[in-house]
């Protein structure tokens, strides 16, 4: 199985899921009031554990593809119904809500929230995502800026789109960047320096992905403004030794392959 869980979810509604994050959070209050707020996130949710019933800390899934494998563990679920992400940031981000999604999308629940413990008042933020993995494994998918005549195409097409067919679209982009990597022969065999060149000469060994000799490739998951990453990359290339980039934009209902050259 390409995700494979030991714990099984409760899909709830809103109304429930708003009641379990009440509870929650009022428990959380009282611990970062006795607690204060200088201790690791562990030491909030273990508390939480101990004080609430429902609780189960640290949950693993594991995302496979082929020789590809790699574990996650999620901080909270509540009446295996809610996805609680604990964090100890200065404040919420978006990275943050991107992992939230992909543990719901992982347990295959609509509702989470975050909870940052560091500030003086504790942080948190509701994360809703209605979609599900198995209406995310058949994005449209368009090429005509896709050069497969140069090198590494065909692998770059054919792994990432097999890891869609299997995972779907949804999950953080960088787990596709990773088994990409993985399917290259590791980091050691892709993560490799390339020179830069500036006004005299090279002036610093970048170390980037490479799918081929002097070829990069780069996943992303833009919605839109997919102009201004091209943008770059063209200025990447004019200050490399690199001929090409293949570029793959990954959304939930569209994938798009780009060669920049």
């Amino acid at each position: 199985m390409p995700i494979t869980r030991n714990t099984e979810t409760i899909r709830p509604t809103q109304s429930e899921f708003g009641q379990i994050a009440y509870d929650v959070m009022n428990c959380v209050y009282e611990i970062h009031n006795a607690f204060g707020r200088f201790f690791d996130e562990a030491v909030y949710k273990r508390e939480l554990a101990e004080r609430m019933s429902g609780i189960e800390l640290e949950l693993p899934v594991t995302v496979s593809h082929g020789s590809f494998a790699k574990r996650y563990k999620l901080d909270v679920l509540a009446h295996n119904r809610g996805v609680f992400e604990f964090k100890a940031a200065e404040s919420i981000v978006h990275r943050h809500r991107g992992q939230t999604i992909n543990y719901l999308l992982l347990f295959d629940l609509p509702h989470g929230k975050i909870i940052n413990v560091p500030p003086e008042r504790v942080g948190d933020e509701f994360v809703n995502c209605h979609l599900r993995l198995d209406a995310l494994r058949d994005p449209s998918v368009e090429t005509v800026g896709f050069q497969s005549t140069v090198a590494g195409a065909s692998f770059f097409h054919h792994h990432l789109i097999s890891m869609i067919q299997d995972w779907g679209s949804g999950l953080e982009i960088g787990l596709y960047e990773e088994a990409m990597t993985h399917f290259l022969g590791g980091e050691d065999q892709v993560l490799l320096p390339v020179p830069v060149i500036g006004s005299k000469g090279q002036v610093y060994d970048q170390r980037i992905r490479l799918l081929a000799p002097d070829v990069a490739f780069k996943i992303t998951g833009f919605p839109d403004r997919l102009e201004a990453f091209e943008v770059h990359a063209r200025r990447l290339l004019e200050h490399t030794t690199l001929k090409a980039i293949h570029w793959a934009n990954v959304t939930h209902k569209h994938v798009t392959f780009t060669t920049i050259r």
